[in-house]
């Protein structure tokens, strides 16, 4: 650092000699020479915190010259551990182990330490450096898949083939996987270690993934009679729902049956009511097994398409196994379909641990309760009531109790905060996220927080708050299991901008808190990928169209992130998006996320309650995102003193679509 030297004329004071002995003026004087250090000092570290986001930059662009100029400008730096391994990842394939060993003996643990050790690895298994792979291999370290088919390879070369029965439970995926796990496979199936049924399962996976060309590849490679040419794959893609209309498959051969039921997912995320004419047309001529579970593919499009009839569909699937998104779907189905009977059946029918989840807990209670068994849905019941979230709220207004908000904060001294703050790794989180890098930032936390307790987890949450970081204070307060502050969970920054917004729109500020809570995190300066902005995440687009309605002529681009703005903005889009949809808070929340004339395409076709509603939105980012704002809504009215509105009065019932009403524009 450069020292700056202050002249009593460079601070703006002359030295006058009848005032050069006044004690006062001494005292000024010290004080403006140090605050032009520390602004000099300030200036030092913001271009200390500039070169370093141009490292970046040099990185990112593969420019090892410019990050070698940067480097030393940067010695010390609190993030130095990541310039140095991007330095190293820079040049893998030529970097000294010896010095890759001593960094991660170094900053092991930390996440640019193991982004290393990833890429390190893969460059050595690349070059066939199997000695030192397993020097740095670390089993059971994330979740790699191309790590650990290398890990595979690595064994396989002390132990013999007997190492790739590790590989096989890899093979049951519907995605493509590296090249490095391809080559295990090669290997299991040439020595016959995956079978025919192997490759069966492998490609029903694939087809439900969507994945059509490892659909093609396995049904290609694949001996008679599961092997199918590419081009009969080919042709059914050329046109799914005509292809499985004709029906011209070899329908008595195992491969013929697989392309039948390929066209028949294919042709379904096109057009399940055609897909739906043509393949019961054929479809006898399949097996029990086979029938039943191209049933089962039609009628979780079906679902997901929102047909009224998709949980008919479901009862000819029968008992067929399903993936976990196809049980989720069809609960979905019987809940839109109004069949309790069903929704029960359904959960029952689930693995243990998704029918522990809370949804379907609370779906499977209330089917209970319209089925009779009411003493056993109340002690379900009761049992989600103390949770706090979505169906917590449900299951105690269906009881008739109220989810108790029960504040225990910790009150750290200032001596335990420094000492939490003075870590190296919560220096590293805090810079990270005052240079707008959220992601690295956040993963950076994951490992400072890993087995607190909730103590731990508040005092994190105190720190981050007072370090001005209230989306990472809300995350990690979030997490508690026992001890809980509610203050810290559903903060208020930005009050008076949010109250505002509100009268001026005559919008309810619990639900304008809830939205801004879950869209920014309370973060005014955030950008989504997608180019959303602010505390209320607006498009670009819709900030200009809001501007032209309310005929604001002094907007600007640049100030869709201004707090007073923003707000104001996302008030009146809201407010256009309930008036639009009944004035129904679920209806308008699902417009905000996902668009208006999608809110009112998802519509049923007969008057369903809200949260069966909720339940059944196709796009999981949206379905999710509503129960957050509606749970939110509900804790920020109790936190604001606001007059309660019970979570089924603002869910109510959501209604078919007018026949009358007319288009809606996208905004």
């Amino acid at each position: 650092m450069r020292r700056l030297r202050v002249r009593a004329r460079d601070s703006g004071i002359a030295p006058r000699a009848d005032l050069a002995d006044n004690p006062s003026m001494k005292r000024i004087v010290r004080s403006l020479v140090l605050l032009a250090m520390v602004a000099s000092c300030v200036s030092v570290r913001a271009q200390s915190d500039a070169d370093f986001l141009a490292a970046r930059q040099a990185f990112e662009r593969g420019d090892a010259r410019r990050l070698d100029a940067l480097l030393p400008t940067l010695s010390g730096h609190v993030l130095e551990p990541y310039l140095l391994a991007w330095r190293f990842r820079l040049g893998l394939d030529a970097a000294d182990p010896a010095a890759v060993r001593a960094y991660l003996a170094r900053y092991g643990g930390t996440p640019p330490a193991e982004q290393l050790r990833a890429d390190w690895l893969k460059s050595l298994a690349a070059r066939g450096q199997w000695p030192l792979f397993g020097e740095y291999y670390v089993a059971g370290a994330g979740d790699d898949t191309e790590i650990a088919c290398h890990a595979v390879h690595y064994r396989r070369t002390r132990e013999g083939d007997a190492a790739l029965a590790a590989a096989k439970p890899l093979w049951f995926t519907g995605r493509s996987l590296p090249d490095a796990c391809e080559a295990l496979f090669a290997a299991l199936l040439a020595r016959g270690d995956l079978s025919l049924d192997d490759r069966r399962a492998r490609l029903r996976l694939a087809i439900e993934t969507g994945n059509g060309r490892l659909v093609q590849s396995i049904a290609a490679s694949s001996p008679a009679p599961l092997h199918v040419p590419e081009a009969e794959f080919v042709r059914v893609d050329r046109d799914p729902v005509g292809a499985l209309s004709r029906g011209q498959f070899a329908w008595k051969q195992l491969g013929g049956r697989e392309l039948a039921l390929y066209a028949l997912d294919r042709a379904a995320r096109r057009d399940v009511q055609a897909s739906r004419a043509a393949w019961v047309k054929w479809r006898a001529l399949l097996p029990d097994a086979d029938r039943a579970y191209g049933n089962a593919r039609l009628a979780f499009h079906a679902a997901r398409q929102l047909v009224p009839d998709a949980n008919l569909y479901f009862r000819e699937a029968g008992d067929t196994p399903l993936s976990e998104e196809g049980h989720a779907w069809r609960v979905r189905a019987a809940l839109r379909g109004q069949s309790w009977a069903d929704v029960r059946a359904a959960v029952e029918a689930m693995p243990a641990q998704q029918r522990d989840e809370p949804a379907w807990r609370y779906w499977r209670a209330r089917a209970l309760d319209a089925l009779g068994a009411k003493d056993e849905a109340r002690r379900m019941l009761s049992d989600l009531a103390r949770e706090y979230h979505f169906y917590g709220l449900l299951a105690a207004e269906a009881i008739g109790a109220e989810v108790p908000l029960v504040s225990q904060p910790v009150a750290p001294s200032d001596a335990v905060l420094a000492g939490f703050g003075a870590r190296a790794d919560v220096r590293r989180a805090v810079k990270l996220a005052q240079l707008d890098l959220r992601i690295e930032s956040a993963r950076e936390w994951a490992p400072i927080v890993r087995g607190f307790n909730d103590e731990g987890l508040l005092v994190a949450a105190e720190y981050a708050r007072a370090q001005g970081l209230v989306d990472r204070a809300i995350n990690l307060a979030e997490r508690t299991s026992a001890r809980h502050d509610f203050a810290l969970r559903y903060q208020t920054p930005f009050r008076a901008e949010f109250e505002a917004a509100a009268r001026e729109h005559d919008t309810d500020v619990a639900l304008l808190f809830a939205i801004a809570r879950q869209e920014s995190r309370f973060s005014p300066d955030i950008v989504s990928s997608a180019g959303a902005q602010g505390l209320m995440q607006l498009m670009p687009a819709t900030a200009r169209w809001v501007a032209k309605q309310l005929g604001d002529a002094s907007f600007r681009p640049a100030r869709v992130t201004d707090v007073d703005l923003n707000t104001r903005f996302g008030a009146f889009y809201f407010r256009h998006c309930l008036e639009r949809l009944d004035n129904h808070p679920a209806l308008a929340a699902a417009a905000y996320n996902a668009g208006p004339a999608r809110a009112q395409a998802w519509r049923p076709a007969a008057s369903l309650e809200g949260a069966a509603w909720v339940e059944t939105i196709p796009f999981n980012e949206t379905r999710d995102y509503v129960k957050k704002v509606l749970a939110n809504a509900m804790f920020y009215t109790r936190t604001l003193g606001k007059p309660t509105v019970p979570l089924t009065t603002r869910l109510a019932i959501v209604t078919p679509r007018s026949p009358a009403a007319g288009a809606i524009a996208a905004n």
